[in-house]
């Protein structure tokens, strides 16, 4: 199986005529996702090699039965295309866009979460999802995902769930679902989401997660592992080394004093019974050394 997407899922991508979001949208239709349409009020009745491009989300959702968006428009203009997407009916949006200001996340979390409480949000600033082999929303890149499970992957860093993925399939292990829940102070999907649809997956048997140094998410999950997982998790937290009170790439990766370190969420992820590697290759180790004991 798969969390959040699957072959089924019906995509809209907004901002589909931008150079990002025309390469992205056309790269996960060749992969084999149902990139349905595209959005801009400006370029309505026209087409992306083939996929149509409608004025509004409703009129997009209303011709192709599209339960799913994926975001690629300017910073400014996010939440605005957020809030269009929720009004148009479907339940999964993904923000890739980067920049987009905090106050402006926080406003429409909330909205979605008063008025939208079935919509799940993901992102902003995040890769996206790929289920392989079914389906693939955002920028990453399909071919170093493997079908066929059984280890989950959850991530705050980009450029480290890429590198998960890899470090699994270079040892033929494959994927359900890969999630990059961005690391903005105010992310629509938290560790804690995934975990739980994890858990709940009959064929994810195992999980890997991606932590870096910032605010609390991490002990969250930890404790949350802790209760209530009962498969196997790896854990790497990025961010060692990093210097207290220095902004570290994610606006949300920084740390004050002790709070937020990589030590700190390391400690609690170990005490929750995960097991936690020094670096994202031996992560991909232990996860191997997990699944050859799950398949005994």
């Amino acid at each position: 199986m798969s969390i959040f997407v699957d072959e089924t899922t019906k995509v809209i991508y907004q901002g589909l005529t931008g150079s990002a979001g025309r390469f992205y949208g056309l790269r996960n239709r060749e992969y084999g996702t149902q990139v349905v349409a595209g959005t801009n009020p400006r370029r309505a009745g026209t087409d992306v090699e083939g996929i149509p491009v409608y004025g509004t989300m409703r009129e997009a959702v209303a011709a192709t039965g599209a339960n799913a968006s994926c975001i690629f428009v300017p910073a400014p203009g996010v939440e605005s295309a957020v809030m269009e997407a929720a009004e148009s009916g479907v339940t999964f949006i993904a923000v890739i866009t980067e920049g987009v200001p905090a106050q402006d996340e926080a406003r429409f979390f909330n909205r979605l979460k008063r008025d939208f409480p079935s919509v799940r949000l993901l992102g902003p600033n995040c890769p996206g999802i790929i289920t392989p082999g079914k389906c693939n929303i955002g920028i990453t890149a399909g071919e170093i995902a493997t079908p066929g499970g059984p280890v989950g992957i959850v991530s705050r860093s980009g450029t480290l769930t890429y590198q998960a993925l890899y470090e699994l399939t270079q040892k033929g292990i494959g994927q359900t679902t890969c999630v990059g829940i961005g690391g903005d102070p105010v992310p629509g999907t938290t560790f804690i989401d995934c975990l739980e649809a994890f858990e709940a997956d009959p064929e994810t048997k195992a999980v890997i997660l991606i932590g870096e140094i910032g605010g609390a998410e991490e002990e969250k999950a930890a404790a949350y592992i802790g209760s209530s997982m009962s498969k196997p998790v790896v854990a790497y937290i990025a961010g060692v080394t990093a210097p207290p009170g220095k902004k570290m790439g994610h606006a949300g990766a920084i740390i004050s004093g002790s709070q937020g370190t990589a030590q700190a969420k390391m400690e609690a992820l170990r005490k929750a019974g995960a097991r936690v590697a020094v670096n994202p290759t031996e992560a991909g180790e232990l996860m191997a050394e997990v699944v050859a004991g799950l398949r005994g």
